[in-house]
């Protein structure tokens, strides 16, 4: 089936985040970036692998409903220990805590991105699962006043020193621990109409 919508225009990313930015680059396409004005706030009870998907959802729409005819592409990421959704620490004293929380077990990180254009719509589940070594005070302060991850869900990057935190990374998408699932956005952007390698 042909596509309705052209792909001859830049493609929007309904985010700010320097991270999806510089992963969307890699797979060359034309794209340019808008703030979408989605609300956050968790319903009751919302799993978060829901949640994640929702967001993603949301951003892409709200950023669509301002750009008609364009493809928009919106993601979010939700990080969860037992089932309990952790959020950005925003500073040291919760980046500690978070870390010592997580240490000796295995954290899940529901990345999800949505593809919209008018009525069409692909969508795109990524669960990656982290374990972490056993961790003390001492090591995980250290750790975060060499790499700062105050913007970061689960208080590390996994980009970085943060992958010396882990026993081991259960996932289909390496990218989609880092923000963005580039293999299936790339799956849901050919289904689009997009040409890419």
């Amino acid at each position: 089936m042909k596509p309705l919508i052209s792909t001859v225009s830049p493609l929007l990313l309904a985010s700010t985040s320097r991270y999806r930015k510089e992963l969307l680059a890699r797979l060359g396409v034309p794209f340019e970036a808008v703030a979408p004005g989605t609300d956050e706030t968790p319903q009751p009870g919302e799993a978060p692998a829901a949640l994640a998907m929702r967001l993603a959802r949301a951003k892409a729409l709200d950023v669509a409903a301002r750009h008609a005819g364009r493809w928009v592409l919106g993601s979010d990421q939700v990080a969860a220990l037992d089932g309990r959704v952790l959020g950005k620490p925003g500073n040291r004293e919760n980046g500690l805590a978070q870390l010592l929380a997580c240490s000796g077990k295995a954290e899940a990180f529901h990345t999800a991105a949505a593809l919209v254009a008018g009525r069409q719509a692909f969508e795109h589940l990524d669960t990656t699962t982290v374990t972490f070594r056993a961790l003390g005070a001492d090591e995980a302060g250290r750790y975060l006043d060499a790499e700062p991850a105050w913007d970061c869900a689960g208080s590390f990057k996994v980009e970085g020193l943060g992958i010396s935190l882990f026993e081991a990374i259960d996932s289909t998408d390496p990218t989609a621990l880092i923000g963005l699932p580039l293999i299936g956005v790339r799956r849901m952007l050919v289904a689009a109409g997009y040409r890419l390698p």
